[in-house]
Formats: C-alpha cells, structure tokens, sequence
C-alpha cells in the first residue's frame, strides 16, 4: 500500500533539513509518494498568506506530513497545521546519544504533550489600554485523550515510569480538571504513576532525569519540560517529534529556523531524519523505522558531526553517511 507525504519545508534550515530527510525516506524500500507545498514567512512574503489554502488541503489529503519550521509566522503556520490533522497529542522523544556530548548521558524520556489546547488556544484579548488576557483552555476530552495515549505508550514501549506534570495546586480549575481526567483514565486502566508539579519537576529533570521515563503534561508545560530536555542530551538538533490525530500526522524536528547558520549547509539534519522515523512507525513501517532510527544513532556515534555538536560536517554529509549506513 503506497502512502502520500505532504512536504513542507518552511523557512530558515527547514528548507536544508527537510530535503535531507526526504532523501533518506526514498532509500528505503517503502511505497511513498511526496506532495510539496510552502508555508511561511517567505511563503507570506512572496504571497501575503503564511499557510496557503492548497497546503492546508494538501496537508489534510495527505496520510502525514513531514514539516521543517517556521520563523515569526509560526503561529500561522503551524498551530493551524496541527488543528489540519487534528493532532490532539504531541510525542517529543529527548534521548542521550553515544557520541554526542550530554549534560545527562542517561537521559531516555518522552514527553507526551496535550497539543491543541492550554493557552494555545489563541484567546487573548486586550481589554484596556496596557491591560491584556489570555484565556487557558482545558476540556476533559483532550485531557483523556492525552492520558489515554501516554499510558498506552509507556507500556507499549516498555516504560516503568510514567509521571504526570501540573500546576493544580496554582491553576485549580483548569489543571485541576487535566489531572483529575488523568487520573481517571489511569484507575480504568490500572496504571501505575506519579504526579509532580511542574516547577519541582523541571528541577528534579535537571538533577536526576534518569529516573523519569514517559512523561504527561499539559500544552504549554509539555513545549518548556521538552526544550529543558533537550538541553540535558546536546541541543534541539537532536529532538523529533510527532503530533498525532486520529487519522492523520505531522512529524517535525522540535527546533526552529536557526536563522544564524540558514543558508550555509551545516545544519544538523538528525531531529528531521529521526522525525522521518517517527512517520515510518506511523505508518506501520516498523522494520524500517527502527533501521532509519540505527542508522542515525551509528552516526552520532561515529561521526560525522555538524557544528552544533562540535565537528565541521555540512548537512549533505550527515544525511551522505546515514544513508550509507541502510543501503
């Protein structure tokens, strides 16, 4: 069964690190076929809409989509992709690498984030001059939805902790909800876990993050607990992640433009290759999946290594080196 891919390259080094990626999915003896589509602020520039009606619609006729980034559009671009698939969960694996120098060389996590709600909801409102609010969306549905998937994913991939972060003893109603949900999807599945608050937790990520496995959180907690992770293995360059509907998916590395290095060739194609990996198991490609993750690891092992995490490696040399680690 063949299966469509929207592609959408964006701005900055996602227009380096995208083509890298798709590079590496057509080795592979999988049946894809590749949509491109534009978004963002070039897209905005050159066009005056950041998100065009034909990527949106490619994006919601695709099986998944494999995005880069976007730079000061980003709010146009790809919260709306999101709500496209209707992503109501966001899976950001943070993992030490051998080869790679990590704060925290035992860090395995994975954060599974509520992607649609929180105060990313977009209600903000300027109620006086110098007075502005924002209004903190929280509904049971997506609350379940996203305790539902994170314990089915601890135990799916073999993970003993599960932590579940909030703020409820600060934001009574809205947390208050997210955690009671939570808690009742996992006494109807007999889960084990721990709740944290999310402050202590940032600091106990920092101090000991290998005793944390899969971790729930709320929109917003989840976008800061995963960047702060990110720090612990060797930078955002390292980090994929998935943002998962009922009947669709995006797969985007969790870094941004990285406007200072865009254009020069040496952007570190690892997250948007492991994003690709994600895709792959997506889709039911497993066995692929789990090779293109290998092939990665190996050259973070061995090298090369772009300037982020040390070596002078161009972006075409580390996408040259994993895919001649699957052929």
């Amino acid at each position: 069964m063949s299966h469509e891919v929207a592609v959408v390259p964006g701005d900055g080094i996602g227009r380096e690190v995208v083509p890298a990626a798709v590079d590496v999915l057509k080795t592979l003896d999988v049946s894809l076929s590749f949509v491109h589509s534009e978004a963002g602020d070039k897209t905005k520039s050159q066009r005056g809409k950041a998100l065009p009606d034909e990527t949106r619609e490619a994006v919601a006729d695709a099986d998944v989509t494999l995005f880069g980034a976007a730079g000061e559009t980003a709010a146009d671009v790809i919260l709306p992709l999101r709500s496209v698939v209707n992503s109501y969960v966001n899976v950001r694996p943070v993992r030490a690498y051998p080869g790679v120098d990590a704060v925290a060389p035992k860090t395995d996590l994975v954060f599974v984030r509520e992607n649609t709600e929180g105060v990313y909801s977009g209600i903000e409102s300027e109620v006086a001059d110098g007075v502005r609010t924002l209004t903190r969306v929280v509904t049971e549905t997506a609350s379940k939805a996203v305790a539902s998937f994170g314990f089915e994913y601890a135990n799916h991939n073999g993970y003993e902790q599960v932590t579940v972060a909030h703020k409820a003893n600060v934001m009574r109603e809205t947390d208050g909800l997210f955690l009671d949900a939570v808690e009742r999807v996992g006494a109807n599945r007999n889960a084990s876990y721990n709740t944290e608050l999310m402050d202590a937790l940032a600091m106990e990520l920092v101090m000991h993050p290998e005793e944390y496995g899969v971790i729930i959180c709320p929109n917003l907690a989840g976008d800061v607990l995963s960047d702060l992770g990110a720090g612990l293995v060797g930078g955002l360059g390292l980090l994929p992640s998935a943002n998962i509907g009922e009947e669709n998916a995006l797969f985007e590395p969790v870094h941004g433009t990285a406007p200072d290095i865009a254009g020069t060739g040496v952007a570190n194609p690892a997250a948007t290759i492991l994003s690709a990996a994600l895709l792959l198991e997506y889709l039911g490609h497993d066995e692929e999946s789990t090779r293109v993750r290998q092939a990665v690891e190996a050259v973070l092992a061995d090298g090369p290594h772009t300037p982020d995490l040390g070596g002078t490696a161009s972006t075409e040399s580390v996408r040259d080196a994993v895919i001649a680690r699957l052929t």
